[in-house]
């Protein structure tokens, strides 16, 4: 039990008075407690009798006047605004309360101050840093300073400087927290790969080999490239190489027959398969071309010359003959295509053949557009179809038709009007 401890005494050796005294000692008799009512004589403090009764307190608003709630003092905080409902002063206001007016200028909020994650002390906001400058504030920034202030930032940059860990292995300690991506302080992109181990090696390889699936399909794509290419190249031979050719081929024969007619080697009679002896002028077409003994088609039409029937059943005559059939057929397409354009003939337009000794002219008479291969009557002595009734000297012409196909035939004939030798100029045909 604690001791009672002795009344103090002031520095003059006299008694402290317990109103003056800071430290007021209770248990000396100067504490209210009703266990310890220790009879003590009234105690007076600067002649007031604290033991006599006290009047009670004044009224502070006992002086104001009554209608002091009627209307608040000049300068008050709720200066013009009416006094609360019910209470002293209120009148009923006959019309609603008028709407605020709105603002002349909109509200704009006080930007707050970033926060010092050490000091937690407020900080005066930047009034330099627009919203839009706050915006673009780097995220990866932003998340160091949230997470541990400066030091946060201090350890990222420099965990972001090595990721590789200690010795730049590219390994890091078991639940250490991967290297930042890119964007963060010290961070230059992206982060180094790591190495791969040897069955992630053979499983990249193996990814990088195509399958059989893949290989098959590249070899079906590149056969079908090559013979994609093959056939334009055919088509070019075709439509393009053996005209150049047959063209060559054709003006060489014609010139090595008219050296030889010069020379007087080639008469009028029997001739050799392929051999030339004559030449078919057909000037509407501007067309001048050899024509060979037979219809072969290696030795002569693919030679770019035209083919006289001269074999087996298929024998026509020839132009020195008084009466006859002198059919010649020709390529309409392709190696040199010599008849390609005689569809565009009209009845009159002149035919010449030319041969050593003799110009036969000819005169266009009819046309037909279409007929099978087997109808060989239309080269008989009298043409069937042609319109001739009675044996002549007639010229047909026969070629394939339509354009690029061999179906059908296209048969043209001609009559003769006029047999000119060679020794009395050209014909008027020709001279034109």
């Amino acid at each position: 039990m604690t001791a009672l401890r002795p009344e103090r005494e002031s520095a003059a050796g006299g008694p402290v008075d317990p109103l003056t005294d800071p430290l007021p000692d209770v248990l000396a008799g100067g504490h209210s407690s009703p266990w310890f009512r220790a009879e003590q004589p009234p105690q007076q403090v600067q002649g007031h009798d604290l033991s006599a009764p006290q009047p009670p307190p004044a009224d502070p608003y006992a002086q104001l006047p009554a209608d002091a709630y009627a209307a608040p003092p000049q300068g008050d905080a709720y200066a013009g605004h009416s006094p609360y409902e019910g209470g002293p002063g209120w009148t009923a206001s006959p019309e609603p309360y008028p709407a605020p007016e709105a603002a002349e200028e909109p509200y704009s909020p006080v930007p707050e101050a970033p926060r010092d994650d050490e000091t937690m002390a407020l900080r005066a906001a930047d009034p330099a840093r627009t919203d839009e400058e706050r915006d673009e504030t780097p995220p990866a920034t932003t998340a160091a300073g949230a997470e541990g202030g400066r030091a946060a930032r201090r350890k990222a940059a420099k965990r972001n400087a090595r990721p590789g860990g200690r010795r730049g292995t590219g390994r890091r300690r078991a639940g250490a927290p991967a290297p930042e991506a890119s964007g963060t302080p010290g961070g230059g992109g992206e982060p180094p790969e790591r190495p791969r181990t040897r069955v992630e090696a053979r499983r990249a390889e193996r990814a990088r080999k195509p399958s059989a699936a893949t290989v098959a399909s590249r070899a079906v794509g590149e056969l079908f490239i090559t013979i994609g290419v093959l056939m334009l190249l055919f088509v070019t031979y075709q439509l393009w190489w053996t005209n150049v050719r047959a063209q060559q081929q054709a003006d060489g024969a014609a010139h090595n027959l008219q050296q030889d007619w010069e020379q007087g080697k080639r008469k009028p009679g029997a001739f050799q398969a392929g051999q030339g002896f004559a030449i078919l002028h057909i000037p509407k077409l501007d067309v001048v071309v050899p024509v060979a003994s037979g219809i072969d088609k290696q030795r002569v039409l693919d030679r770019g010359m035209a083919g006289h029937y001269a074999e087996g059943a298929l024998k026509t005559a020839l132009p020195s003959a008084k009466e006859g059939n002198f059919a010649v057929a020709g390529h309409r397409n392709t190696h040199g295509e010599p008849f390609r354009y005689i569809n565009r003939l009209t009845p009159g337009d002149p035919i010449v053949v030319e041969t050593q000794d003799t110009y036969y002219v000819y005169e266009m008479a009819s046309i037909l557009p279409q007929t099978p291969p087997s109808n060989t009557a239309v080269i008989d002595p009298v043409p069937a179809g042609s319109g001739f009734t009675e044996p002549g000297r007639y010229l047909t012409l026969t070629t394939c038709t339509p354009e690029f196909t061999s179906t059908y035939r296209m048969i043209v004939w001609g009559k003769m009007v006029e047999e000119r030798p060679r020794s009395k100029g050209k014909p008027d045909a020709l001279v034109d």
